[in-house]
C-alpha cells in the first residue's frame, strides 16, 4: 500500500511519483563496500599517512586556525564513535538513514580540519566544503587512495576519459556488489560518473535561468552558441570526493520515505553497511589526522590526542585512529 501510494501516486513535492528504490539501495550500499575495499587495499591507516604527508611542513597559523583543525576533528571523530556503536544493533535498517548522515559529516568535518590546515580557510556550507577541498586538497594531488578520484572538469568528454584512467578497464558494475579490488574500481568509477552526470545536469539547469543563455533566444543546448556557453561552464567545475560524500548524503536525507527502510530484502541488502561505514570514515580520518598533525607540530599533536583520550565522553579513541 504504501509503495503504490507514495512511488505511484506522489506527495505533494512529487506529485508525479517518487523515484522507484529498487536501484537507489544497490549502489548506495555497493559504493560504500567498494569504498572499504579500496580502503583497506591501500593500507591507509595513519602511519602510512604520515609517510605520504612527510614532505609537509608545519604551518605558521593563528590559535583560531589551529582550534579550527583541532575542533573539526574532533567532531569527525565523535561521529565516528557514534556510527561504531550502531555496529552492535540487530537490524541495520534501523540506523541505516541516520549512519549516513553520521558518515558524511564525520567526513565533512576531517575535510575542514584539512583545508583549515593547509590555507586557514573554512566553509560551513556543503557546497563550500566540497569546492574547497576539491581544490586546496585533492587538486592539489595532496588526498590519498581512494580519496584522490576526481574529475577535473564536468565536460563529458573529459570526465569520461578521467573516469575511465580510474577504472583500470574493470568490469565492476554499480548494482552489483564488489568483492574485489578490481570490481570495486569499476564500482567507484561508476559511482563518480553518476555523479558527474548529476553534477553537470544541475549546472546545465543553472546556467538556462541566466540572462546570458535566455539572450541566446533557445531553449537547450542544441546550437553551437549554447554548447560553447554550456562547456564553458562546465569546463570550471570539478567534481571531487567531498561532492561525492555530500551527494550520498542528500539521498538519505531527502529521498522518499521508502529508501534503507521498506521492503522484505532492505535488510539483506545492508548486510556489512555500517562496517563498511565505519572503514572508511576511519581510513579518512586518518589521512586528514596525519595532514593536520605535519601542519599543526607534532608538539601541539601529541597535546591534542592526549587531552581527547582523556576528557572525550563517547567511546572511541583518538589513539585508536591517530597513533
Amino acid at each position: 500500500m504504501l509503495y503504490d501510494r507514495i512511488i505511484k501516486q506522489g506527495t505533494i513535492n512529487e506529485p508525479g511519483g517518487k523515484p522507484d528504490p529498487q536501484f537507489a539501495l544497490p549502489s548506495t550500499v555497493n559504493w560504500m563496500r567498494a569504498l572499504q575495499i579500496l580502503v583497506q587495499d591501500s593500507g591507509l591507516n595513519f602511519k602510512t599517512a604520515d609517510a605520504f604527508y612527510a614532505r609537509q611542513g608545519k604551518r605558521n597559523m593563528d590559535t583560531l586556525v589551529e582550534n579550527t583543525v583541532l575542533e573539526q576533528l574532533f567532531l569527525g571523530l565523535h561521529h565516528l564513535s557514534a556510527l561504531e556503536q550502531f555496529r552492535s544493533g540487530t537490524k541495520t535498517s534501523d540506523f541505516a538513514r541516520v549512519g549516513i548522515l553520521a558518515w558524511y559529516y564525520g567526513i565533512a568535518n576531517a575535510a575542514s580540519a584539512m583545508t583549515a590546515a593547509q590555507s586557514g580557510s573554512f566553509q560551513e556550507d556543503h557546497a563550500g566544503t566540497a569546492r574547497l577541498w576539491d581544490t586546496e586538497i585533492a587538486g592539489r594531488g595532496m588526498a590519498m587512495e581512494p580519496f584522490n578520484w576526481r574529475v577535473s572538469s564536468l565536460v563529458e568528454k573529459t570526465y569520461k576519459s578521467e573516469i575511465g584512467t580510474y577504472k583500470r578497464g574493470s568490469g565492476g558494475r554499480l548494482l552489483i556488489k564488489p568483492s574485489t579490488k578490481s570490481e570495486a574500481l569499476g564500482v567507484a568509477a561508476e559511482y563518480l560518473s553518476g555523479s558527474a552526470n548529476w553534477y553537470a545536469w544541475r549546472s546545465k539547469e543553472d546556467l538556462m535561468s541566466t540572462s546570458e543563455f535566455k539572450n541566446l533566444g533557445v531553449n537547450d543546448f542544441r546550437t553551437k552558441a549554447a554548447q560553447a556557453l554550456r562547456d564553458a561552464r562546465l569546463s570550471r567545475k570539478s567534481v571531487g570526493f567531498i561532492h561525492q560524500a555530500s551527494r550520498y548524503r542528500g539521498k538519505a536525507n531527502y529521498r522518499e520515505a521508502l529508501f534503507l527502510a521498506y521492503g522484505s530484502s532492505t535488510e539483506t541488502l545492508l548486510t556489512g553497511f555500517t562496517d563498511d561505514l565505519c572503514g572508511v570514515l576511519r581510513g579518512f580520518l586518518a589521512m586528514a589526522g596525519a595532514f593536520a598533525r605535519r601542519k599543526i607540530g607534532s608538539s601541539l599533536w601529541s597535546e591534542f590526542v592526549a587531552d581527547v583520550d582523556a576528557k572525550r565522553s563517547f567511546s572511541t579513541r583518538a589513539a585508536d585512529i591517530w597513533v
